[in-house]
Formats: structure tokens, sequence, C-alpha cells
């Protein structure tokens, strides 16, 4: 015996209603995960950014002259009885992660002139050239491309893949996929 009056909604509509939402979801979905990438792409430029800024702020009031060799170097408290520090606490540890990217601070291996200038305020030696870099934890998950920067302070990329590029390709003949990002990315 069959109702008239019977509210509600039938399987097949209730079926539709799904299949038009997972539909919607797969389009979707790629969009979101591939803006989640370039956000933390760009989190990455940004953080080289407070490198390279932390570092001539560091030769110019600690390091008399000379680069820091590591981000906790830069974290430290410098001398002269204040609080400050040249990079914020989140990088200054060894290799930071920062937006699904690993940050590594080191001593150039260009420099030409002696590795070591001389003590910060700190009593740590100081190195005449540095080398950052930034590479994605998950390729193609938290990021495609690797960053770099070295004591230029131009930030470079590497396109064709999530390798940053090396000192010698920052300084030497064009390479495939290596290129320096614009000011404005």
């Amino acid at each position: 015996m069959r109702r008239d009056d019977e509210n509600g909604f039938t399987l097949m509509e209730l079926l539709i209603v799904v299949a038009i939402i997972s539909i919607i979801a797969a389009v979707a979905i790629p969009g979101l995960l591939r803006a989640r990438m370039t956000g933390n792409e760009a989190s990455a430029i940004a953080s080289l950014r407070v490198t390279t800024s932390s570092q001539v702020g560091y030769a110019a009031a600690c390091g008399q002259g000379g680069f820091a060799d590591s981000y906790p170097t830069l974290g430290a408290v410098s001398g002269g009885g204040t609080s400050q520090t040249f990079i914020p606490p989140d990088m200054a540890v060894p290799a930071p992660i920062k937006s699904g990217y690993r940050l590594e601070l080191v001593p150039s291996t260009l420099t030409a002139a002696p590795a070591t200038v001389t003590n910060d305020c700190n009593g740590t030696p100081t190195v005449t050239g540095f080398y950052a870099t930034a590479e994605p934890l998950g390729s193609g998950t938290t990021g495609t491309r690797g960053f770099a920067v070295n004591t230029t302070m131009t930030i470079w990329q590497n396109t064709a893949s999530t390798v940053p590029p090396t000192e010698a390709q920052m300084s030497g003949p064009p390479t495939p996929g290596v290129s320096p990002i614009s000011p404005i990315q």
C-alpha cells in the first residue's frame, strides 16, 4: 500500500547529489593542492629573504663585516646586554623546517678570501660568505622548486628539480632550469 503524501528523497535523488558533490570535489582538490604548494614556495622565498636581511644586519651590528655560518649563530642573542637576535626563533635551529621546506645555511665554498674573518660580538667565528638553501620535503606535495641564495643576495630557483641550485650553478654558465627569481615573486 502506497501513500500519496510521502515526503523525503528517493535513493536515486540522493545518489545523484552525491555524484555531483564528488565531481565538484574532484575538480577543486587538485587546484587547492597547487595553491598550497605555491604558498609553500612563497614562504621558502620569504625565508631566504629573511636570511639575507639577517645576514646584512649581523655583518653590520655584530659580525664585524663577516657573515654567520649557521642559523643558530643568527639566532644567538647579540652581545652588548640586549636580548636582540637577527633571525626569528623558529629559524634559529640547525635545519629549520617552514611550510614544507627544509632550510640550510652553511659557509660559502666559493669565497677567495680565508673562510674565517674574525670573531663576532659573541666570540663566534664569522665567515666571508654564506650559502642558504630551501628544499621541499615532498616533491610534488610541498613544492616543485628548490631555492638558494648566497653572498650576492640574489635568490635562485631550480625549476627542473626540487634540488636547490648549487653555488657553482649560481655563479657559472647558465644551467637548464636554474635561474634567478624576479624580485616581485
